[in-house]
């Protein structure tokens, strides 16, 4: 076990290049391996590092920044050299090393980024683990949006990456620095923010100034790589969000066996707002996936399974689990598993957390008055039931499910009635 843990704690020295060479055809892309010069406590001088190791400590990995090279490829202009984010982070940048990044760290940046790229309009705050958001929200303040985002999975959020996208504080440097992160990143940081940060000092703090310009990559494409375990690539383009104003939403409704089916509600200005939220977070999330959220903060979200209808009430489930840890936790002071555990061991009431326990399904984990969002069109009504019996008002899907009439007799059949829309592109990502 010893031997584990000191893995976890060395940087590994990789073999890769100082440079790697990419060819298209007669184009040319050239990337430079990036390292940085942090300070090494035991010998008291600053080394070059890469990566500290890839997705485990034992795979050695490198980062490559674009340097030089113009991909164009049909009508598609790939992105350009000079437009690093997170493959351009510099010594002055990384304001803090704390264990040093490693691959999964700098990814689950690259991610948030990816997110927080269509919800620049105000500030909003995203924490990412593992590649997937825990929870990601706007607010009036930076604090704000940070708090609305760890509320909404504190348990997923602890030892994750969290990016703002206005620069950080003094009152949201305090929240953020009660609570365990690998990553905190933001275009700038406030005089006093960082001492109050570091007083975690194996906490990452990053700058990335070009945050503020998150806009601009809306629509640029890069070139994806996926590596077979045969040493086979399939390369695609990066994928396009169509959606960038409600306006780009199309009407939910189908045509079969000669009969139309049209939602009958429309949406409110309000849903709407929830709609593009939702479905900005939803590019950011490992499919097939559903997602709910509300008033500018998810709710639940569900990734990566196999088919929608149990990934909507996985979704579900873990709304009702972290709503009554949020109730426990303002209440208390602690998380509800830690109140569970001592209320076994006779050191406080049990009845408390059972009350905990009636608000969350009262409230039915925050789910009333939510939207629905899922990255493909749903194949079965069934799905779309699951958020509707919780109490959604809303539901977002690509649509062009032959069965689409199910899901919009599901919606009309609501009481309430749900509305739902369309935006006629799925949003796989693997």
């Amino acid at each position: 076990m010893s031997d584990l843990k000191k893995m976890y704690k060395t940087i590994m020295d990789d073999h890769f290049p100082e440079s790697m060479t990419i060819q298209f055809g007669d184009q040319t892309l050239v990337y430079r391996k990036r390292s940085w010069k942090i300070p090494d406590e035991k010998i008291g001088e600053l080394v070059e590092k890469g990566l500290r190791y890839g997705e485990n400590p034992d795979q050695e990995a490198a980062m490559y920044e674009l340097v030089n090279g113009n991909l164009l490829l049909g009508d598609c202009q790939f992105i350009n050299p000079g437009n690093g984010l997170v493959s351009s982070i510099s010594e002055d940048d990384m304001i803090q090393a704390g264990k040093h990044p490693g691959k999964t760290n700098l990814t689950d940046l690259d991610n948030a980024l990816n997110i927080l790229k269509f919800l620049t309009d105000r500030p909003a705050a995203a924490i990412l683990k593992h590649n997937n958001p825990c929870g990601v929200a706007y607010g009036a303040t930076v604090a704000e949006a940070y708090d609305r985002a760890n509320m909404s999975d504190r348990i997923a959020a602890f030892g994750g990456c969290l990016v703002v996208n206005r620069p950080m504080d003094i009152s949201a440097a305090e929240l953020v620095s009660a609570n365990y992160l690998e990553v905190v990143a933001a275009p700038d940081f406030e005089d006093g923010v960082v001492e109050i940060l570091a007083r975690r000092k194996n906490l990452r703090i990053v700058k990335v100034p070009k945050i503020s310009t998150l806009e601009n990559y809306r629509s640029t494409r890069f070139v994806d790589l996926k590596c077979l375990i045969d040493g086979g690539i399939i390369v695609q383009q990066s994928p396009l969000n169509r959606i960038r104003t409600k306006d780009d939403f199309l009407p939910a409704k189908t045509v079969c066996k000669g009969q139309e089916y049209i939602v009958d509600r429309a949406p409110t200005e309000e849903e709407y707002a929830d709609m593009l939220f939702g479905w900005s977070v939803e590019q950011g999330i490992t499919s097939n996936s559903v997602i709910y959220v509300k008033d500018g903060c998810t709710v639940g979200i569900g990734t990566g399974e196999q088919d929608r209808v149990g990934v909507a009430e996985i979704a579900v489930f873990k709304a009702y689990t972290k709503y009554a840890d949020a109730l426990c936790f303002r209440q208390f002071g602690v998380p509800y598993k830690t109140y569970e555990l001592e209320a076994a061991q006779g050191k406080c009431d049990i009845a408390a957390l059972r009350e905990v326990d009636a608000q969350a399904k009262m409230d039915r984990g925050g789910l009333i008055g939510s939207t629905m969002v899922s990255d493909a069109f749903f194949p079965f009504r069934d799905g779309a039931d699951v958020g509707i019996q919780q109490g959604v008002r809303a539901i977002v899907q690509p649509g062009g499910s032959e069965r689409d009439f199910e899901t919009i007799q599901a919606c009309n059949e609501a009481s309430p009635k749900v509305t739902m829309v369309f935006t006629g592109q799925r949003a796989f990502r693997h």
